[in-house]
């Protein structure tokens, strides 16, 4: 019945082609890769069936093959359906498929659904690089490696400017899609400059910043991060984050005193619609085709919380939100280039990051940009 089963499911699966990168499609050879954990893991490639790991993966594949992201993909994670709404109602209206993509529930870290990775018989599970331990302790990866299913570990959220672009190649070479990748990558570079050559070059005083993490997912205070992720991309941007100077990780928590003894200029505010993990929550809709008005005034309840009484950041109203997926997706460069228009509004006058995320998606992705990524009460009244 198993053996029925997967050569049912091959039949259903079709391999669509990309114009361009394509001669090799239907010929399937074994290479030999190195994943974002060192280890080297052989893929029959170009892979025609992923199961991936994280529903946001697909932001990447959906960057790499635009044309019919799910063309390669047998099943996937529900946390794009529930972290992201927004955009998975743009792709479940461009690619009405979508619906019907076998979904599977699960956390960051946690085990991958072996039973279903063993019907679907994949060409490659994706999965991050924070669920290595549990997956390993368990002997998953083993278990799939005697059925011939191989595992990569990719990296977007604890070390996303070192690991982000080996990701991109990776995902590029076992997808065929070498030179997209590298397109990829050159956008990314020249969206980087645009920050880090004017900041090497002016050399400003950077102002402290909290960056608030998953603000309205939990009640806790303070979440943030550490030297990695947003504090990395608050420092390329021009500012000094709080939590570097504290935290030995990625992530971490401060308490309220520690946070007003550093009195930070600027409190950042990472976010999204969340009503599917906290109905009704102080959380701040961001994403594609947020109402402005709808998320300033959520922004706004933040300047009340304990933490930030008499701090600089609350006396000059220097309180920003901005989308929390920019934490964990190949979209960084959004964010750096955002804080940095939000830290230097002088030096970056000239900067739209906006009109960067909407370039990006008319080059790369087949869904039409919306605005909605970030919100400000910086010079706003109380």
């Amino acid at each position: 019945m198993l053996r029925a089963a997967i050569a049912f499911l091959a039949i259903l699966i079709p391999a669509v082609a990309f114009a361009g990168e394509q001669a090799s499609t239907d010929r399937q050879a074994p290479i030999t890769v190195t994943d974002i954990a060192g280890r080297e893991v052989t893929v029959n490639a170009p892979v025609k069936r992923m199961l991936l790991g994280e529903g946001r993966q697909l932001y990447l594949v959906a960057s790499l093959e635009p044309e019919d992201p799910l063309a390669r993909v047998v099943a996937w994670r529900n946390d794009l359906i529930e972290a992201d709404p927004a955009t998975y109602a743009q792709y479940l209206g461009a690619f009405p498929k979508l619906a019907k993509l076998q979904a599977f529930p699960g956390q960051e870290n946690g085990l991958i659904d072996i039973e279903s990775t063993i019907v679907l018989k994949p060409d490659v599970v994706l999965l991050n690089l924070e669920a290595m331990r549990a997956n390993e302790d368990a002997k998953y990866i083993e278990k799939l490696a005697e059925l011939k299913i191989p595992v990569l570990y990719i990296d977007f959220r604890h070390y996303p400017l070192k690991n982000t672009e080996p990701t991109i190649r990776l995902l590029g070479k076992i997808m065929g899609r070498e030179a997209r990748a590298e397109e990829i990558i050159a956008f990314r570079h020249e969206a980087m400059a645009r920050v880090t050559d004017v900041i090497a070059q002016a050399k400003p005083e950077r102002p402290r910043v909290f960056i608030e993490r998953i603000g309205g997912y939990a009640d806790d205070c303070c979440l943030t991060f550490g030297a990695e992720n947003f504090g990395k991309y608050a420092e390329l941007a021009g500012g000094h984050n709080i939590g570097s100077d504290i935290l030995p990780s990625t992530f971490g928590q401060l308490n309220p005193e520690q946070v007003i003894a550093a009195n930070p200029e600027h409190v950042v505010v990472t976010s999204a619609d969340w009503e599917a993990y906290v109905p009704g929550g102080h959380w701040i809709p961001l994403g594609p085709g947020a109402d402005p008005n709808v998320t300033r005034q959520k922004l706004e309840w933040y300047t009340s919380r304990s933490a930030y009484t008499d701090i600089a950041a609350q006396k000059a109203r220097n309180f920003h939100g901005i989308w929390h997926q920019f934490y964990n997706s190949p979209y960084e460069f959004v964010a750096v280039q955002q804080l940095a228009k939000w830290f230097h509004p002088d030096l970056f006058a000239d900067l739209d990051p906006d009109a960067t995320f909407a370039e990006y998606h008319r080059r790369f992705l087949p869904i039409p940009y919306r605005p909605g990524y970030a919100i400000s009460l910086a010079g706003s009244a109380e």
